[in-house]
């Protein structure tokens, strides 16, 4: 049973007794609608799901981390990954651009973890692939 279809069974503060007078009223009710169980395979495909929105939400921390350290030196990067990565190894590269020897060290330290995430993040894709096409 969902939590939303209890809440309004609720007569006064949230305790067990109260929450649980509250579940056995939404229960009597003959409209009360009830959450299906889901199988093992669908917590699976949903913990990859939360696993690579995760992975996500860290790649694009990555990617705005490097973009403002980038800026405190007068840099400038697009916002999408692919163009981070396409400009990073320039910036590296380049002698002119005013990064010291320990920035570029750490920008490098950054570079790898972003290629780790993207990694990652395809794997998840790739086993998601996998979930669609047995299931299909």
């Amino acid at each position: 049973m969902a939590p939303q279809f209890v809440k309004p069974y609720v007569k006064s503060n949230k305790n067990d007794t109260n929450d649980a007078e509250a579940i056995c009223e939404a229960d009597a009710r003959p409209t009360m609608r009830f959450v299906a169980i889901k199988t093992l395979a669908q917590q699976d495909i949903q913990a990859i799901h939360r696993i690579r929105s995760e992975l996500v939400r860290h790649r694009t921390a990555k990617v705005n981390q490097i973009r403002g350290l980038l800026a405190e030196y007068g840099l400038t990067v697009g916002r999408r990954v692919q163009v981070l990565h396409t400009a990073l190894p320039l910036l590296l590269e380049d002698a002119i651009n005013g990064l010291t020897l320990d920035f570029r060290m750490l920008l490098e330290d950054l570079r790898q973890g972003l290629v780790q995430l993207d990694q990652r993040v395809d794997d998840m894709d790739a086993k998601i692939k996998l979930l669609v096409i047995s299931h299909s």
